[in-house]
């Protein structure tokens, strides 16, 4: 008897544990995934709450490709700088793969001042750094045992990501560790699915090559908060789902609290960033590059940021400076609100030159937009969406108590008019221009018979302010619940 129902216990637990290795589906999905998503919703964790309040933060190009600067004896290559060494076709220097990988040996940025580079994103505003350990093209910033394309083999020699890494922690600013799974460098790296058995075998090799190194980073420098994956758009990445989904949970083992974004595997049928169910993988969406979602409405409460260049559409250095459109702190100012008014970070790249210098051109930026945070950071750093339409003025944010409008469009009459729904269960009860501390007169306006279900306010700007960019009003809310119709309706 004892034996039969020691059995039965065993058979039991037999069951179980291969139950738990089936494919989890709720009620809401149409298939059954081993390499989907993980979880439904978002974080809720300390960690995942500090990223959430950075708002702004700072995107670092930097390698090799840097020497080069998007050109070469004479010759231009039209597309981003830290591609170069894809440069093919006529135009392409001769041997120019070889050329390039040789590069490193001239790899000596006596300029580079990691302390520098941290004041100024500091100055600037930045609550985070994502900074490129490892390009497309497989240099290493920092001393790797599994690899001698590294920075201890060039004239520099000194750990590059340590140095940056201390530097940001020093400021109080978190790093992010950008790694590219796309390696031109190394032998066993394929871009296609392999089809023989010997690009199968280096593959292999490669995968763990790729694991080696994560670990390694991630053991290297602790203080590092998360991940940040390119180049695992390669058909032969795409086809990785079980060994990236048991990377990545052995990456979050390894160090608690990881933060990773939704680009860096693909389910088992080949979709990334949100699975066959249509549910995100990974800690928030990174769809947002170079470009803005146009309401909330499409992030359906997602966690997300936009990294952003300041040219069109270079990240490494390039030496030319030139463009139909190379934005200005302003505009930068303007796509930073956009963000934050919809539960985003806004994340603005930078690309230093061989020696190790952030242009100056950059530099004047940083400078302009860190002036502007400065002022205006309570409009920023943990505060989220407002729950109201989008004015036509700028963008509202808002935390506890505190309503922000930050004026893009500042009106002629010098009178910004609120529309607050009936519905919002809070009121405006005073406002401060944040420029010069100034108090603003604020008057709730008698529109009859409005038909929008909105109460209206109207704030008086300063008869002299002279906005040369853009501002912010704070606005305190109190308690507006059980608020009526208080205005007469028109009869017909």
């Amino acid at each position: 008897m004892k034996r039969l129902f020691l059995c039965m216990v065993l058979l039991a637990l037999a069951s179980r544990a291969t139950y738990a290795q089936q494919p989890t589906k709720s009620k809401t999905d149409t298939t059954a995934l081993k390499y989907g998503s993980h979880r439904s919703g978002n974080r809720t964790d300390e960690m995942m709450e500090r990223w959430r309040s950075y708002g702004l933060g700072q995107f670092i190009h930097w390698g090799v490709y840097a020497i080069p600067g998007g050109h070469w004896e004479g010759k231009t290559y039209n597309g981003a700088a830290e591609w170069i060494r894809s440069w093919g076709g006529a135009s392409a220097p001769t041997d120019w793969k070889n050329t390039y990988d040789n590069l490193y040996k001239q790899f000596n940025p006596v300029d580079f001042d990691a302390n520098k580079w941290a004041k100024q994103a500091k100055d600037m505003g930045a609550k985070y750094l994502i900074f490129t350990t490892k390009h497309h093209d497989g240099f290493s910033l920092w001393p790797s045992k599994y690899t001698d394309y590294n920075i201890k083999n060039t004239p520099y020699k000194k750990d590059i990501v340590k140095q940056v890494v201390d530097a940001y922690d020093a400021q109080g600013i978190d790093v992010y560790l950008y790694f590219s799974i796309i390696d031109w460098n190394h032998p066993g790296y394929r871009s296609a699915v392999p089809k023989t058995e010997k690009d199968s075998l280096a593959y292999e090799d490669f995968k763990q090559f790729t694991r080696n190194q994560l670990l390694e980073l991630l053991t290297n420098y602790p203080k590092a908060k998360g991940l940040w994956f390119d180049g695992t758009w390669d058909a032969a990445w795409v086809k990785q789902s079980k060994f990236a989904d048991d990377l990545e949970k052995e990456l979050r083992a390894f160090h608690p609290g990881l933060i990773i974004g939704s680009r860096f595997r693909a389910d088992e049928h080949g979709k990334r960033h949100f699975d066959s169910n249509g549910k995100m993988m990974g800690d928030y969406e990174q769809g947002w590059e170079r470009k803005l979602p146009a309401d909330i409405e499409v992030l359906n409460g997602r966690d997300w940021d936009c990294v952003m260049t300041i040219p069109p559409n270079q990240w490494g250095y390039n030496s030319d400076w030139k463009s139909s459109y190379i934005k200005t702190a302003h505009d930068l100012t303007d796509m930073l609100l956009h963000a934050v008014s919809m539960n985003g970070n806004l994340v603005i790249n930078f690309g230093p030159d061989g020696k190790g210098n952030i242009r100056p051109e950059e530099s004047n930026t940083a400078a302009k937009l860190g002036e502007w945070t400065k002022v205006n950071g309570e409009a920023i750093y943990g505060a989220k969406y407002s729950g109201l339409p989008k004015p036509d003025y700028g963008y509202y944010t808002k935390k506890a108590n505190k309503l922000f409008l930050t004026v893009i469009n500042k009106p002629v009459n010098g009178t910004l008019r609120l529309a607050i729904p009936r519905s919002y269960k809070q009121k405006p009860a005073n406002a401060v221009l944040l420029v010069g501390n100034i108090k603003l007169n604020i008057t709730t306006v008698d529109m009859g018979m409005s038909g929008d279900g909105d109460v209206y306010y109207d704030i008086q700007l300063p008869a002299n302010l002279n906005a040369t960019s853009p501002f912010v009003v704070s606005i305190e809310l109190i308690n507006a619940t059980g608020r009526g119709n208080n205005f007469g309706e028109a009869k017909t």
